[in-house]
Parts: structure tokens; C-alpha cells; sequence
């Protein structure tokens, strides 16, 4: 594993740190890598959760700019192949995956860092923290998913402002705005995360994996499609033993204790 990806299994959950403090945790292709990599191994290893946060002072401030010098190059890039082969792959597999990813905004995010952040299930950001749609300061479009999750969860005026004029949106606003869950104290965020991540990982994993997929289908769905798949779903949740836990842990008032298992 790259040296710009940290990785630590606690266990229950796998927290993962992006780890080019220097760079404020700017992509490269080699963190790119490293950070699919990262959450392929998690969810392939049986891990319930993913905490996702940065290194420093920052979160993730997009891609390394550094590596697209017009000065160092003989012809303009074909940004397309950047999107097609490291930032959509990376995205769609933070929504793919069947257990929730947490994320943790320790500072500022940015262009394609900010989107990445809210690609991910949950998300918590210090107070200092900040989102910043910066693409329209180097000529560019919103990427890694930002122009459809701005638009689904801000609507089109609030998606437009912050993408035409790169202003930086605090972390309390977007809280405010439902942008992401919450905003908490800066000395607070990493305690609080984990506390979430642990929670979601103690808890019934194939449930919580399948109101993933539920909820992220329901933008597309009409209302008698979204009432199929809540059917289809509840039937595979109905005949897990995290199922028979939870209702046997309610009858007898006590602390349920779920294993995550199928069957």
C-alpha cells in the first residue's frame, strides 16, 4: 500500500486517511490507486464500515494541479481520460459498496476533494471546515459526481451560485442546507466520526447496506418502482438473523447484538 493512503482495520471498521498533507491531500495517480485499493481491501475483508477522512490541515483539495503544468506539457490533456479511468471508478465504488462510508471533513475540501467527500454516506465536518466548488477558477466543469450532487440535494439555483462563483461554503451552512449531516467543534470531529463508525459497523450490516442502495435508487425511481424495491429488499432483511436479533432484542428489552451475517 502507497505511503499516501494510511490505512488502520480498528476491527469492526477500517478507517482510511489521505495522507499528502504537503499537497493538502491533492490526487495524484498514485493516491488514486491507493485509496480504490484501500476500500476495495475493506469491503472484501468483511469490514462493516469505512471512516474516510484526511491528514493535516486539510481534507482533500482536488486534484494535484501540479501534474497539469501547461508549461511542463507539449499538448492540452485529455481530462476526460482522468475522470473515465481514476475519478468515476473511485466514486461509484464509494456508492456501490454495501457498507456505509463515513465521512470526516477535517478542513478544507475542494474541487474534486469536495465531491468525493459527498459521494460518501455520512458526512461530518468541522467547524473550520469548508466546501469549495473551485473548478470555475481554472476553466473547468464540477467532476467526480458534483454536478449531480449538488443539483439532487441543493436543487439548480444553489448548485449553480457555488459552482459559477467557487465561493467556499462553510461547514455549519452546509449543514444548514442538507448539504451534509453535520457540522461539529474541530476538536471534536475524529471522536465523534469514529463513535458513528463504530455504531454503524455493530449494526445491521446487510439492512444498512440495502437502505443504501434504497435511498440512492429512489432519485430515479417512480413511486411504484421505489414501493417494488422496498419490498424486494425487506424480504432479503426479513430472513437475515440480524432480523430475528433485532426483534427478539426489542421483545426482551434488552441491547440488540447483530452480526452482520446473511444467513
Amino acid at each position: 500500500m502507497s505511503d499516501t493512503i494510511l490505512v488502520d482495520d480498528t476491527g469492526s471498521f477500517v478507517e482510511i486517511t489521505l495522507n499528502r498533507p504537503e499537497r493538502l491531500n491533492s490526487f495524484n495517480e498514485t493516491m488514486h490507486l491507493a485509496l480504490r485499493a484501500a476500500i476495495e481491501a475493506a469491503r472484501d475483508s468483511g469490514a462493516r464500515a469505512i471512516l474516510l477522512t484526511g491528514a493535516g490541515r486539510g481534507f482533500c483539495a482536488g486534484q494535484d494541479l501540479g501534474d497539469r503544468d501547461p508549461a511542463k506539457m507539449q499538448a492540452p490533456p485529455d481530462l476526460s481520460q482522468t475522470l473515465t479511468k481514476l475519478y468515476n471508478p473511485l466514486v461509484r465504488l464509494i456508492r456501490g459498496v454495501d457498507i456505509p462510508v463515513v465521512c470526516a471533513v477535517n478542513g478544507v475540501a475542494a474541487g474534486a476533494g469536495a465531491n468525493l467527500a459527498l459521494a460518501c454516506d455520512i458526512v461530518l465536518a468541522a467547524h473550520g471546515a469548508k466546501f469549495i466548488q473551485s473548478f470555475a477558477k481554472v476553466g473547468l466543469v464540477p467532476d467526480a459526481g458534483g454536478t449531480w450532487a449538488l443539483t439532487h440535494v441543493l436543487g439548480e439555483a444553489r448548485a449553480k451560485a457555488l459552482a459559477l462563483t467557487a465561493a467556499p461554503l462553510s461547514a455549519t451552512q452546509a449543514a444548514e442546507w442538507g448539504l451534509i449531516w453535520k457540522a461539529v467543534p474541530d476538536a471534536e470531529l475524529m471522536a465523534e466520526a469514529r463513535a458513528l463508525a463504530v455504531q454503524l459497523a455493530t449494526g445491521p450490516t446487510i439492512g444498512l447496506g440495502l437502505t443504501k442502495r434504497a435511498i440512492q435508487a429512489a432519485s430515479a425511481n417512480s413511486l411504484d418502482a421505489q414501493l417494488d424495491l422496498e419490498a424486494d429488499y425487506q424480504k432479503i432483511c426479513g430472513e437475515t438473523p440480524d432480523y430475528a436479533e433485532g426483534v427478539s432484542a426489542f421483545l426482551q428489552k434488552r441491547a440488540a447484538k447483530f452480526t452482520g451475517h446473511v444467513k
